[in-house]
């Protein structure tokens, strides 16, 4: 049962994932890749809000499988922020290249420590 509510998340979350990120940047005239950081993003705050709400116990095991492990595992992805980051590096964007790694960091841990924040507002 378990394999099951983390294969559904990720149906959900791979597509989501891709759609969103080619949105995102087809709307940004920038080497900055604006598609994966708001994923990334995205997914911490999610993330945040789902650690939150099992901590205060408004949320289970089996749902934090499906969204903590099955969405947010296919929504949010490590290997193509490395990726960008590493082209934007090699083609001379450096700037772009730190830019990316500071902001998504910064950024990712905000909105986990937002969505944990808000979850204990709601559910506490």
């Amino acid at each position: 049962m378990n394999w099951l509510l983390v294969v559904t998340g990720a149906m959900v979350g791979a597509p989501l994932r891709y759609l969103t990120d080619r949105a995102v940047q087809s709307r940004h005239d920038s080497l900055f890749p604006w598609g994966t950081f708001a994923v990334n993003v995205t997914g911490c705050l999610i993330l945040g809000l789902l650690t939150g709400a099992v901590a205060e116990g408004a949320a289970g095991s089996h749902v934090q499988l499906l969204l903590g492990t099955g969405l947010c595992g296919a929504l949010t992805t490590y290997s193509t922020f490395s990726y960008e980051t590493l082209r934007l590096s090699e083609t001379g964007a450096r700037f772009y290249a730190a830019a990316n790694v500071a902001a998504s960091v910064v950024a990712g841990l905000g909105a986990a420590f937002a969505g944990v924040a808000l979850a204990q507002a709601v559910w506490a």
